[in-house]
């Protein structure tokens, strides 16, 4: 005789109700986006606000580089008519040549890629050692170096002025010399505190692993740490490039000689003494190299600096 066992009651299960994200609302719901005569005026407002862009961020680059190869007087007297009498290229070799825009120009290069190499250095090996190594006093160094940017830049040119004509333990002045502007442009604390949130979003693992492999602070640096931060190293090149392209008043300060004076000093002070079509074409070419970094870095420009993770998943 079999005893017939009670059958388990089978919960019915409880179906969640997926939620439905809300679409975006703007001024015209989705419906009616579909309708034709919506989608051709969006289309057209987007078209318009294109033009608008374009005429002003790309305008007043255009018209320089047009009167930098127009006669004084055709700028003069029709400044928006596109060449009246024809091209002026002599505009350009006068202002390359018998102005000496090019040692200006190479005065320029030299002063970008010694701020540059400067700030890299600094930034890199700042960031390294509080971000990574993280010393007992790493908390203390990162306020000290977050408190910098609560001083107003003009407050510390007096101070740093009187460090470059007086530098300590070198006992030359470093006045009218590169270094004047290489060094002080190490000491930024933005693109410190940039580098070390970066270098806090690497992976801890791969930083164990190399350690346990051997590997010292210098060669988990120079062979783990760079390679990742290569995103983080364009952003605080472009940076550093373009602030020491068109930093005035720190070089004008330090650099009194015209022979190692940058563009943004030398073309200021030769405005009254040249004609204008000359120094128009000086600013045409001393608008050469930002432009030529947008276009080669516009990609981590506007992706924010790319200061995601350098490892996925």
């Amino acid at each position: 005789m079999t005893i017939a066992r009670p059958r388990r009651r089978v919960q019915p299960r409880l179906v969640r109700p997926r939620l439905v994200e809300p679409e975006d609302r703007g001024i015209a719901s989705a419906a009616d986006r579909r309708r034709p005569v919506v989608r051709r005026s969006y289309r057209a407002l987007h078209g318009i606000l294109l033009v608008l862009l374009v005429v002003v961020g790309l305008g007043p680059i255009l018209w320089l580089f047009k009167a930098a190869v127009t006669p004084t007087q055709d700028t003069l007297r029709d400044p928006m008519g596109l060449f009246p009498h024809g091209v002026d290229l002599q505009n350009l070799v006068t202002a390359w040549t018998e102005v000496h825009i090019d040692v200006q120009f190479v005065n320029t290069i030299w002063i970008a890629l010694g701020s540059w190499a400067v700030q890299i250095l600094v930034a890199t090996t700042a960031g390294y050692v509080l971000s990574v190594l993280r010393p007992r006093i790493a908390r203390v160094l990162n306020g000290m170096v977050l408190a910098t940017l609560f001083v107003p830049a003009i407050v510390l040119l007096v101070p740093l002025y009187l460090v470059v004509l007086h530098p300590p333990l070198i006992g030359q002045s470093m006045l009218n010399t590169f270094w004047a502007v290489w060094l002080p442009a190490g000491a930024n604390a933005f693109n410190i505190l940039l580098v070390t949130r970066f270098f806090d979003s690497l992976p801890r693992e791969v930083f164990e692993a190399a350690r346990t492999d051997g590997a010292g602070p210098f060669r988990l640096f120079w062979s783990i740490v760079l390679p990742m931060s290569k995103p983080i190293l364009g952003v605080v090149s472009v940076f550093a490039v373009i602030a020491a392209w068109k930093d005035y008043l720190w070089p004008l300060l330090v650099l009194r000689d015209p022979a190692v004076q940058p563009l943004s000093v030398r073309l200021p002070t030769l405005q009254k003494a040249i004609e204008l079509d000359v120094y128009l074409a000086a600013l045409a070419i001393s608008t050469l190299i930002p432009i030529v970094l947008f276009l080669v870095f516009q990609r981590l420009i506007l992706r924010g600096a790319g200061l995601g993770g350098a490892v996925k998943g």
